[in-house]
């Protein structure tokens, strides 16, 4: 069932998010700012620059914003990131390769068991962590750890402490020399995270609020994102998060890739009525893909598939990052609400760690 008069009531959207995911949205920008002083007193080897590529070994929240990383600053980084979401590490690991190992809790297990495989092959490790067996493995071996704090989560969610995650690992890639993080842009970071906090929140009433409006049009639907470059990791952020907040079969796709394969599984009427693509679009965008988003939409009204854009309005690649990573949260937190989910609570990653652990 759909609660029609939800999103623009502050006393039921408490009632329904018991586990307050509104208070973690709305301190986003906080958790930048908390995890940027965090990191202040960081040293890192010096050793450690000298690097020929990284891997990065997390699994869910604590890995998506290595994928925003790597497709954001792909023009910038200096050596190949590959992220590792499983037990095993690559082959070519060595002492010239970076590993971070990265979890919100410090105990995922797929985490701990790479991150000792890597130590094993003399890579150089640094960890960030808010704390739990990841945070113990760093301090025996004598690595250097971002140890976080998580006041500023409440709800307790990884996927919603990606302040801490995103801009924590962004300040390693600079530590070490891979990339370019001022305190003048960590400011930006947060300035622009808090407008859109406003401009989205709940506060803001439907009818002037572009994530309620989005997350009006999800009802019922499973939804595609789609986006492209520098925006494809919030893509994927935005995707996981349907899934966990809204509990809503949703995955993401790249143009200009899609064009080479997706269109040709749109044909068939019984499934497409389902879907809802999602289109993030950029005037940053190469000008042949910009073309490719109106093509590709033309082909979706072929075959009468539902399609929503959404276009940034920030000029910075990095700011449009941040527009979107806010954009994507209060939609997914919305889409539960509107069908009286609490967005917080995952039944079925819990039932699998607890079958997993007999």
């Amino acid at each position: 069932m759909v609660n029609d008069n939800l999103l623009d009531n502050l006393t039921k959207i408490k009632k329904l998010d018991s586990q307050n995911m509104l208070g973690s949205l709305q301190l986003l920008s906080k958790q930048v700012e908390q995890v940027w002083e965090t990191a202040q007193d960081l040293k890192i080897p010096a050793n450690y620059k000298n690097i020929q590529n990284v891997v990065v070994l997390g699994m869910g929240g604590s890995a998506i914003g290595d994928d925003l990383i790597r497709n954001l600053f792909a023009d910038e980084l200096k050596v190949p990131v590959d992220i590792v979401n499983g037990y095993n590490i690559p082959k070519y690991v060595n002492s010239e390769t970076l590993v971070i190992g990265s979890s919100y809790s410090g105990s995922t297990e797929e985490v701990i068991e790479a991150v000792k495989k890597a130590k094993q092959k003399k890579a150089k490790i640094v960890v960030i962590s808010a704390g739990g067996k990841l945070k113990y493995f760093a301090k025996i071996n004598k690595l250097p750890a971002l140890i976080f704090t998580t006041e500023n989560n409440p709800c307790g969610s990884p996927r919603m402490g990606l302040g801490y995650s995103i801009v924590g690992q962004l300040i390693l890639f600079s530590k070490v020399g891979l990339l370019t993080l001022t305190q003048k842009q960590v400011k930006e970071i947060i300035k622009t995270l808090a407008y859109y906090d406003g401009l989205f929140g709940v506060l803001t009433p439907e009818k002037e609020n572009p994530a309620k409006q989005l997350a009006r049009k999800t009802i019922n639907k499973s939804i595609l994102y789609v986006a492209s470059e520098h925006l494809l990791g919030n893509a994927h952020i935005a995707a996981n998060q349907m899934n966990e907040n809204a509990k809503r079969m949703s995955a993401y796709f790249a143009i200009p890739e899609l064009n080479h394969h997706l269109m040709e599984g749109m044909v068939n009427p019984i499934s497409n009525k389902s879907l809802l693509f999602i289109m993030l679009e950029s005037g940053n965008y190469h000008k042949r893909v910009v073309k490719r988003y109106d093509i590709t939409k033309k082909v979706l009204d072929k075959n009468k598939i539902s399609h929503v854009s959404y276009k940034t309005q920030e000029k910075d690649k990095l700011l449009e990052a941040c527009e979107l990573l806010v954009l994507g949260s209060y939609t997914s937190y919305y889409s539960a609400l509107l069908k009286n989910i609490d967005p917080t609570g995952i039944p079925f990653v819990d039932y699998f760690k607890e079958q997993m652990s007999k």
